[in-house]
């Protein structure tokens, strides 16, 4: 699998807690310029982003029209990064009514695609009703937009994460994710192969945490991963 495949499954991630502007106008550049997927940013930058990337869109296909060249990994209209954003994020314990909020604040503000953390002491509680029921008022709020559901697996047995691949299913989210990279590990090889076989047809796989190569990228790539969820791939690019 070449680098161009691999960088068009990242969301190219920047979650810190003292992200700057400039260093999101920086990712969003590379995002650009790399052809990822989308950025990942929080939600505070969600507007700014998406004013910034819909520029630069704009000013791309100008130049492209008037028959000028642009960066290598630049994408065209059609595949342009996208917006993605956290929503309680990292811990996942806000109330129902608090995510949905910020998730419907989030679209507001331009965002795309949203990644939301489930509340992982109502796993612990088997509250699998409460759960199923987040993510469905969520994904309403979502409405045509993208809904991406971290389940933290680090924190789960494999018998809770297969209950969970059928409870995002059920639900009708649109992906499920690993990790939110902020707890006691990310993604595994062995989690998204147990993804594969549990999660609905409809489901599509993220992993996320910690993928620090592209042998490692390539890898959950094979193994079902639709997206990653990685600022170091795109460093990686960089170098090469």
């Amino acid at each position: 699998m070449d680098l161009k495949e691999i960088l068009r499954h990242v969301d190219h991630t920047l979650l810190a807690q003292d992200a700057t502007w400039e260093q999101i106008q920086q990712i969003c550049d590379d995002a650009v310029n790399y052809g990822t997927a989308s950025v990942c940013i929080p939600p505070s930058y969600v507007k700014q982003a998406s004013a910034y990337l819909q520029e630069k869109k704009a000013a791309l296909q100008d130049k492209t029209a008037a028959g000028g060249t642009v960066a290598a990994g630049a994408v065209c209209a059609g595949s342009f990064p996208v917006v993605c954003t956290v929503i309680g994020f990292p811990n996942g314990y806000n109330t129902t009514a608090v995510k949905e909020f910020e998730t419907k604040d989030a679209i507001a503000n331009g965002a795309d695609e949203i990644d939301m953390v489930i509340n992982i002491g109502w796993v612990k509680d088997q509250r699998y009703d409460c759960i199923r029921e987040e993510i469905r008022t969520l994904k309403a709020a979502c409405q045509d937009k993208i809904l991406k559901v971290i389940i933290e697996t680090c924190l789960l047995t494999d018998e809770e994460k297969i209950r969970l691949c059928e409870i995002v299913t059920e639900a009708g989210a649109d992906f499920i994710k690993t990790s939110t990279g902020f707890s006691k590990g990310g993604a595994t090889f062995a989690d998204i192969a147990l993804f594969a076989e549990n999660v609905g047809s409809d489901v599509k796989i993220k992993a996320a945490g910690g993928i620090s190569s592209l042998e490692d990228a390539a890898h959950f790539l094979e193994l079902g991963a639709s997206r990653l969820g990685t600022s170091r791939i795109v460093k990686i690019a960089k170098q090469l």
